[in-house]
């Protein structure tokens, strides 16, 4: 069984979506996990901890001062003997006391004790989901080393409320957990792969350049996710000021034709991912020196060539990909845009988004795409970065293994 032997603390926050915890205790049991619950107050509000130790097998942990429970330090023996911590749901309170370091119940202390890895299934009203506090709480998360598997998008609890925010389904949840635990297969192994990923800078003079704003967030947490499903990811990366990510060999280059010599060199590959925000045009004979201004004197002009495409160099090349994947960052038209691309530049899929100033896209942490195939767009919500690399990254796997 994929979780046999692997020990996992549940635990259970206040929320509607508490009742899918019961599901999830069956579906881990049944691959061979212990589960051990803890129940915060709110939770016992929406199920009961008799129902939640029947189906676990196991002794329901509620309260921090139980004389029982607390006589060996119970709550810290809690959070280090286990394989794993699972927050489902994770309501809105309960992450912020995580992301504030928060110790004033059982559930709350034990996070903050333990040294295990914690996957947290987020469950709240989109509203609550969207609000500027709950999105620092999760970027904080997040780079605590805190993994998030959703929200999803879909109906509420609430009459006519829909939105990000429903707790990812059980099943979801036991991949997820899977995963994390190294104990289920691979859909990417034996696959390789090539990521362009941040801005190319094309040399003016040698202080002044050409550039995009690209942080290069988006490419390498493709690059990140793409191995995570056990591909042999290269990596190639213009200059950023992000790390490289881990379990990718990354290769550093700063211009565009750099970074195509950098990817046909790595052809036949399975997988092409540009991300990259490729400079268009470059200086057609940069200065030796640096340009000086001269009083009274007109700007120097320009003369720009066109930087090789390196998509569609990749989409037409006699050892093309199996998959090849673009991106389209655009200001207008967004979805036509991205069809145009589709065909011109030999792509399987293109990712689409808006890259207006206002988005806060280029250079952030979140991402809103349209995936644009020949059989259509599929646009997908509001999402951090790392959440559109996961959707992305099984998408791609979901493609060749129906190949």
């Amino acid at each position: 069984m994929e979780l046999q032997g692997k020990r996992i603390l549940l635990i259970i926050s206040g929320g509607i979506a508490a009742y899918k915890s019961l599901d999830l205790i069956r579906r881990l049991r049944e691959r061979g996990a212990a589960v051990r619950p803890v129940m915060t107050k709110a939770a016992q509000e929406f199920v009961t901890p008799l129902a939640v130790g029947a189906l676990s097998a196991s002794h329901v942990y509620v309260d921090l001062f139980s004389r029982e429970d607390e006589q060996d330090v119970g709550h810290i023996r809690l959070a280090r003997d286990t394989d794993l911590v699972v927050v489902a749901p994770a309501s809105a309170d309960l992450m912020a006391k995580m992301a504030h370091g928060l110790a004033d119940d059982l559930a709350s202390t034990v996070l903050l004790a333990t040294d295990r890895p914690v996957l947290v299934a987020p469950a709240m009203n989109p509203k609550m989901w969207a609000a500027p506090a709950t999105r620092r709480n999760v970027e904080t998360l997040k780079a605590d080393g805190i993994r998030f598997i959703g929200p999803m998008t879909g109906e509420m609890a609430e009459s006519s409320e829909a939105g990000v925010g429903r707790m990812a389904e059980p099943l979801e949840i036991v991949a997820a957990v899977v995963e994390l635990l190294d104990g289920g297969p691979k859909p990417l192994a034996g696959r390789t792969a090539i990521v362009t990923s941040g801005p190319t800078h094309e040399p003016i003079d040698p202080v002044r350049y050409i550039a995009n704003r690209s942080s290069g967030r988006q490419g390498h947490a493709i690059a990140a996710a793409l191995a995570k499903l056990g591909a042999d990811v290269t990596l190639v990366s213009g200059p950023v000021t992000i790390s490289d990510p881990a379990g990718v060999k990354t290769v550093h280059v700063e211009r565009a034709d750099e970074m195509l010599e950098a990817v046909v060199s790595r052809l036949p590959a399975d997988i092409a991912v540009m991300v990259a925000a490729v400079a268009d045009w470059r200086v057609a004979t940069s200065a030796g020196q640096k340009i000086k201004k001269k009083s009274g004197e007109p700007p120097p002009p320009l003369v720009l060539a066109e930087n090789p495409d390196i998509l569609k160099t990749v989409g037409h090349h006699d050892k093309r990909p199996k998959l090849v994947v673009g991106f389209a960052a655009e200001t207008q038209d967004v979805e036509k845009n991205g069809r145009d691309k589709l065909l011109r530049k030999g792509a399987d899929l293109i990712v689409a988004n808006d890259v207006s100033p206002e988005t806060g896209i280029m250079g952030g942490t979140r991402n809103r795409v349209k995936i644009i195939s020949a059989k259509g767009v599929e646009e997908w919500p509001d999402l951090g970065k790392d959440e559109v690399a996961a959707r992305l990254a099984n998408l791609i796997a979901g493609r060749l293994a129906g190949a």
